[in-house]
């Protein structure tokens, strides 16, 4: 029996149980036709990827080959919309009907990829060019999905990390996550497995003990992502941004304080992209609490990564972050100390408290990066520029190795044209040579990752 044969339910209809059910007949119109165009591979795959929860696939094309007959429909009717499914995994349901996190989770999917891009692009004059505009963007989408609360004290921690790690490493963020639950912190992560689900199944169960019933677990995917991470079950608000640079503005404008967990070249990405804010001179007042953390047997990742920020962006950058190893209480009493300092600059400045606007975002770092192989060999990898523009293209290289590692549109480029050429300077290429073997040497490329074949070729 074929994989897709043993884990498919012929045909099955779902209906929303959220705002989606209150849409007007031009909403639906846009839904079904927006259905109907190009959009629909990315709906399919990441409906797809929601539906497959749970599983240890962080490939695509794995995944797609295995639910080649999958197909997801957008139902229109007088009273709403609905999804039909055909040949869709069968664990996505329990005698018949669609587990209720997964259904949220799915037609969430549908709201953000198929209603913003139908109706908030095509409503709104998008100019990529302006700051202001892409950040409005932003604003809008996690306003759409119900995600800023206006009157709710700081309380959001984000926790970046890598999907594949360790079992003492998943073990470690449940703890954290844990500590941070017991102080009445939110958890807000990229929504996958490993470090993003380990913190809210450790809040999640602290919540309980204290019984918070309005525990929040944010999640913030784009599509790229979602295809190859599944959504954890626990998330709770899931945001699918159009691509990774407003994923990662969503982040640092919802943030109250940020822990990163060990990872691989997606958290370094996301490393690099905030030192790049904070080595902005328009973010020097900023209060944004940035703490790295590991269980003891992890402490080389961030010792290799503090080495190779040190060589990069220097001293100015690694005053910018505190490492505490081993320390889960530590951690959250970091965090839980600096909610008050968030309000009082939040206050003081006249901003939201759940959207941080006066955090200054540059068009450097919102411009979508293409990861093609001209793109990645043209990266400016030279010591001669400032700190934050250096942390600009090394967010933008290791962006690429994201996408040449999981993503469909890099896999293809791989596949087509061989691995990423990454050129600059010979002793820092020297460095992000040995940071990436020592990434590759761990298992901290991809989950299957025993039979790894590297997606890039550094030239000095």
């Amino acid at each position: 029996m074929s994989p897709t044969e043993e884990n498919a339910c012929l045909s099955i209809s779902v209906s929303p149980s959220s705002s989606l059910q209150t849409l007007s007949q031009k909403e639906i119109s846009y839904l079904y036709d927006a259905s109907q165009s190009d959009l629909y591979d990315v709906f399919r795959q990441c409906a797809l990827a929601v539906l497959n929860s749970g599983t240890d696939i962080d490939d695509v094309n794995d995944l797609v080959s295995q639910y080649r007959d999958f197909e997801i429909n957008v139902i229109q009717q007088e009273r709403g919309v609905k999804l039909e499914l055909i040949n869709a995994p069968s664990q996505a349901f329990v005698d018949g009907e669609m587990i209720r996190g997964i259904k949220e989770h799915l037609f969430s999917v549908l709201r953000d990829i198929i209603f913003i891009h139908a109706v908030l692009y095509k409503s709104t004059a998008m100019d990529s060019d302006s700051t202001e505009k892409n950040t409005d963007t932003v604003f809008n989408i996690l306003r759409n999905a119900g995600v800023l609360i206006p009157q709710r004290e700081p309380s959001l921690i984000v926790c970046w990390g890598g999907h594949s790690i360790s079992r003492e490493e998943y073990d470690y963020t449940k703890i954290v996550g844990y500590q941070l639950g017991l102080r009445g912190l939110d958890i807000c992560t990229g929504c996958g497995p490993g470090a993003m689900k380990g913190p809210m199944k450790g809040a999640a169960i602290a919540h309980g003990k204290q019984r918070n019933t309005a525990g929040r677990y944010v999640g913030l995917s784009e599509p790229g992502i979602i295809a190859a991470e599944s959504p954890n079950a626990l998330v709770n608000e899931l945001v699918v941004l159009p691509d990774i640079e407003k994923r990662l503005e969503a982040f640092v404008r919802c943030a109250h304080g940020i822990i990163v967990f060990p990872g691989g070249v997606g958290t370094a990405e996301e490393i690099f992209y905030l030192l790049a804010l904070l080595l902005h001179p328009s973010n020097a007042d900023q209060t944004i609490s940035l703490v790295f953390t590991a269980p003891q047997s992890s402490a080389h990742y961030f010792e290799k990564i503090d080495q190779f920020i040190a060589l990069s962006l220097g001293e100015s950058a690694r005053s910018l972050y505190k490492i505490i190893i081993d320390n889960p209480v530590t951690v959250a009493q970091s965090m839980s100390s600096v909610m008050s300092q968030v309000k009082a600059q939040r206050k003081q400045s006249k901003d939201a408290y759940f959207f941080n606007w006066s955090l200054t975002v540059p068009l450097a770092l919102q411009q979508p990066f293409t990861p093609s192989h001209e793109n990645m060999a043209g990266l400016n990898l030279h010591g001669d520029q400032s700190p934050f523009n250096l942390a600009v293209n090394l967010r933008a290289m290791f962006s690429a190795l994201v996408a040449g590692n999981v993503k469909a549109e890099g896999l293809a480029a791989i596949e087509r044209y061989g691995p990423y050429q990454i050129r600059g300077d010979a002793t820092l290429m020297q460095a992000l040579d040995d940071l990436l073997r020592d990434f590759v040497t761990t298992g901290r490329m991809k989950i299957s990752s025993q039979h790894y074949r590297p997606c890039y070729e550094i030239v000095s």
